[in-house]
């Protein structure tokens, strides 16, 4: 298999959550309003931005990838209970998209975090 396909769920992950979470940390209304909605504080918003971000970097750390994408996808299933809640359900795809590619990447990277030298 080249290279390049098995980090496709990677490349996907970083993508997207760099962009979420960079939007949230500069203050978006947009990125933040979710959590409003479910009733969060507004720093909530910024630790999640925090922990988008330091996913998005640390899936590509070999013995960082397994824990990073386990965080990233609990993240997401904060985001797809959002959007069943509170938003028609297809705007729940991209956190669905992006939870099955952090299991992906947990699964396949979880040797080298836990049992590797």
């Amino acid at each position: 298999m080249p290279p390049i396909l098995p980090n496709i769920p990677k490349i996907i992950i970083s993508l997207v959550l760099l962009a979420a979470g960079i939007g949230k940390l500069s203050g978006n209304p947009m990125m933040l309003e979710s959590f409003t909605k479910l009733g969060l504080p507004e720093w909530f918003g910024a630790f999640i931005g925090t922990c988008e971000v330091a996913g998005a970097i640390g899936i590509w750390i070999r013995r960082m990838a397994a824990p990073a994408a386990l965080g990233i996808a609990f993240i997401m299933v904060g985001a797809m209970y959002y959007h069943l809640s509170h938003t028609p359900m297809q705007q729940g795809i991209p956190a669905l998209v992006i939870f099955l590619c952090a299991i992906y990447t947990f699964v396949r990277e979880r040797y080298h975090a836990f049992w590797a030298g």
